[in-house]
C-alpha cells in the first residue's frame, strides 16, 4: 500500500543508537520517501550521524529538549530549510537510574521533575513551533511512544510509568488543541523491546522474557513493527485518527492471568 508520504519531510527525536525505536522509525519513514531531519543529544552525535548517512537525512541537528533555546534553533533550522513540517516523532524518555530501582516511595522531588519533563513536557514543548510549519503543510502528524507502565504498576518502572501516563494525557489534549489546525496526536505503545532506555529499567530483562512467553503471539515486537504502524499513523491514510494511544504489544494489553 502506498501510503503517500513521498516526498513530506519529518523530524525524529530520540535516537541513540541502532537498536532506538526511533531509529526503526526513521527508517520506515525514509523508505517510504520521507525527508528526514534527525536531532541529537551531545554524547550521542557520532552515533547518530553514522546512522543519519544510511538514510540519506539532509539536517542533523542537536536538541537537549530541556532547553527551549535549542528547541528553537532546531525548528528555525527546518523554517529555513524546508519551510513546512508535515510528521513529528518524539521518541525519548528518561528519569535518573536511582528513581528506577528500589521503592516508588523514595522517589526525589528532583527525579520526578527531571522525568515528568524530559519524558512528558517536551511533547508539548517540541509541538508548538512545530505546529505552525505544519499548518503551512495544510496538515501533520505527531507521535509519541509510551508502555503500559503507564496504566500498570510495573515492578521497576516507578516514576516512569508516573511520566507516561503525564505524557498519554499530553497526547489527548495537544490531540484537542491542534485539531482545528488539521494536526493529529498520537501514541504507541510497544512491549518491552531491547533499547538502551529499557536496560536502565530494574529487572527489565525479566520483564522482556515474560512478555515473550504469555502474551498472545508468545513474542515480543520487532522493532520494523513499531516503523510500520508509525509510518501509518503519520500518513493520510489514518487522517482519522488522533488523540489514541495504538497498543502494539503482541497482545499482551488484554491478557488476564
Amino acid at each position: 500500500m502506498d501510503l503517500g508520504l513521498s516526498g513530506k519531510r519529518a523530524i525524529v527525536l530520540g535516537i541513540a543508537n541502532h537498536r532506538s525505536i526511533a531509529w526503526a522509525i526513521a527508517q520506515a519513514l525514509a523508505a517510504e520517501g520521507m525527508q528526514l531531519c534527525l536531532t541529537y543529544q551531545e554524547r550521542m552525535e557520532d552515533a547518530v550521524r553514522q546512522l543519519a548517512a544510511k538514510v540519506d537525512a539532509p539536517l542533523v541537528l542537536p536538541c537537549d529538549v530541556q532547553r527551549d533555546e535549542e528547541i528553537d534553533a532546531v525548528f528555525q533550522t527546518i523554517e529555513r530549510e524546508w519551510g513546512t513540517l508535515d510528521v513529528l516523532v518524539h521518541s525519548l524518555a528518561f528519569a535518573p537510574r536511582e528513581a528506577l530501582a528500589g521503592d516508588f516511595l523514595n522517589t526525589s522531588r528532583e527525579a520526578f521533575q527531571t522525568a515528568l519533563d524530559i519524558s512528558a513536557y517536551s511533547l508539548v514543548a517540541v509541538s508548538r513551533p512545530a505546529a505552525p510549519l505544519m499548518e503551512r503543510a495544510g496538515a501533520g502528524s505527531i507521535l509519541t511512544m509510551t508502555y503500559l507502565g503507564s496504566e500498570r504498576a510495573m515492578p521497576g518502572y516507578n516514576v516512569m510509568g508516573v511520566a507516561k501516563a503525564a505524557l498519554e494525557a499530553c497526547v489527548r489534549y495537544l490531540a484537542a488543541s491542534l485539531g482545528p489546525r488539521n494536526i493529529r496526536v498520537n501514541a504507541i505503545s510497544p512491549g518491552p523491546m531491547q533499547t538502551l532506555a529499557a536496560r536502565g529499567i530494574q529487572g527489565f530483562q525479566g520483564m522482556h522474557r515474560h512478555a515473550s512467553e504469555v502474551s498472545a503471539l508468545r513474542r515480543v515486537n520487532d522493532p520494523d513493527e513499531i516503523g510500520a504502524l508509525a509510518a501509518f499513523l503519520a500518513s493520510h491514510h489514518a487522517r482519522g485518527t488522533t488523540g489514541e494511544v495504538h497498543y502494539m504489544d503482541c497482545g499482551y494489553r488484554f491478557l488476564g492471568i
